[in-house]
């Protein structure tokens, strides 16, 4: 039993949505993630693209279950007082995979927490020899520290309210394409020309505002000036060309405004053949080149898939895949970026 003490806390995440080559995709999710000691668990677990239990897009009666549980105020759902700590972000099925950990009281007065014994498991029976996360915890966390950032969850806070986009253009065919593959991941869009008239409180329900290129400066200041007289914080997205999984990476980095020192993924530039990523910590990242040829005509390909350790790295691409007009898209399992290739 660990002695000393391990601060916790929660702090909201996202897990990128994205379109696939291949006319699939990838659930875009929303979730609170734990921090142990300042820094999210998730990023201790090197290549794992998962998510909390906590998420926002459970019903408000099952995220009150997950976090009753894991306050110990119901009985585990696993043998052996396991609790599901991750799990699959497309379908949370234990058989998919998922981390699990035996959560306990501890303490004279039984007022602390510990999580302890944390494993991959896709069944019931964890088999620590085999699927044990060792070096993980075990964690103490103070009763009065732990109880506190759960219950604010009951109580409706910590958990962001979902986030939708605002498409603002002319060429209507092109935002419904994009619209599609946004909602086709979890991202609510609409479209319109003119958000002037738009109620304030619906405006701020919007995370990101994409113009379409034949939006010109005044229409822009305008749409900008009434989400500014709303209050609202958004961001705003300049679509560099109509590629729809280029412009859905873009939309999904915009989205993402958690602070830096909570990311995995915090550079990428492209120039002179060569892409420069940094990560916080070790993980999958895989590179895409998206390209418009002269005839604007799109080309995708995968540059780059492997785990990285933490730090800056540079890494060679091909100079026949980034020729014209390129763009660079960087995903981690819970975060993306994109970047135009400097010629």
């Amino acid at each position: 039993m660990p002695a000393e003490y391990t601060t916790f806390g929660l702090a909201p995440a996202t897990r990128p949505g994205e379109i696939l080559a291949d006319g699939g995709h990838q659930l875009h999710r929303d979730f609170v993630d734990f921090v142990v000691d300042g820094r999210p668990l998730l990023f201790r677990l090197a290549d794992l693209d998962a998510v909390s239990p906590l998420a926002s897009d459970i019903p408000p009666a099952i995220l009150a279950a997950q976090v009753r549980g894991l306050l110990l105020e119901s009985e585990a759902p696993l043998p052996g007082s396991r609790y599901l700590v991750y799990g699959c972000p497309e379908c949370e099925d234990l058989a998919c995979g998922a981390v699990t950990a035996v959560i306990e009281r501890a303490g004279a007065d039984e007022a602390d927490y510990v999580w302890r014994d944390f494993a991959w498991q896709t069944d019931e029976h964890a088999d620590l020899e085999r699927d044990g996360y060792h070096g993980i915890g075990p964690f103490r966390f103070a009763g009065a520290e732990y109880r506190a950032a759960l219950g604010a969850l009951l109580d409706g806070g910590g958990l962001a309210p979902r986030r939708r986009v605002l498409l603002v253009g002319a060429r209507v065919a092109a935002l419904a394409r994009l619209a599609a593959a946004l909602r086709a991941i979890g991202i609510g869009a609409d479209i319109t020309r003119d958000a002037l008239h738009v109620h304030a409180d619906e405006l701020r329900q919007y995370g990101a505002v994409a113009f379409g290129p034949a939006v010109g400066p005044a229409e822009r200041a305008a749409v900008q000036g009434a989400f500014e007289r709303a209050g609202a914080d958004v961001a705003y997205v300049d679509g560099p060309a109509p590629i729809v999984p280029l412009l859905v990476a873009q939309i999904e980095q915009a989205l993402d405004r958690g602070p830096v020192e909570r990311r995995r993924l915090t550079r990428l530039t492209a120039a002179d053949g060569v892409a420069d990523v940094e990560v916080t910590s070790a993980c999958r990242v895989r590179l895409t080149v998206h390209r418009l040829d002269r005839f604007h005509r799109s080309h995708t390909q995968e540059v780059f898939d492997a785990v990285l350790e933490p730090g800056r790295h540079r890494l060679a691409l091909d100079a026949g895949v980034v020729k014209g007009r390129s763009f660079v898209v960087a995903r981690t399992a819970g975060g993306v970026m994109v970047a135009a290739v400097a010629h």
